[in-house]
């Protein structure tokens, strides 16, 4: 990825969403999210998911209300180098 293709979008109870940052780079992407699911907002529910996506619009990233972190999963699986997971 090039700097400057992920976005982060907030989701609220209604279904509304906005883009809280449009084609930034990863690191800044990585600091905004963490922001918003940690904002008072997000641990009372009013913020209910938080997603980064890609250039192509892939989701990168998501955390939902009450689940945390849902996405990539954190079976410690997705970083070993080498070793095939396909089952």
């Amino acid at each position: 990825m090039a700097a400057g293709e992920f976005s982060v979008f907030q989701f609220f109870p209604n279904g509304d969403y906005e883009c809280v940052a449009q084609l930034v780079d990863g690191k800044t992407a990585v600091e905004t999210a963490k922001s918003y699911t940690t904002r008072p907002a997000a641990l009372i529910g009013i913020i209910r998911r938080v997603i980064i996506t890609d250039g192509g619009d892939c989701c990168c990233f998501e955390w939902k209300y009450g689940q945390g972190v849902t996405f990539p999963p954190n079976d410690g699986k997705q970083f070993v180098r080498g070793e095939s997971h396909a089952e």
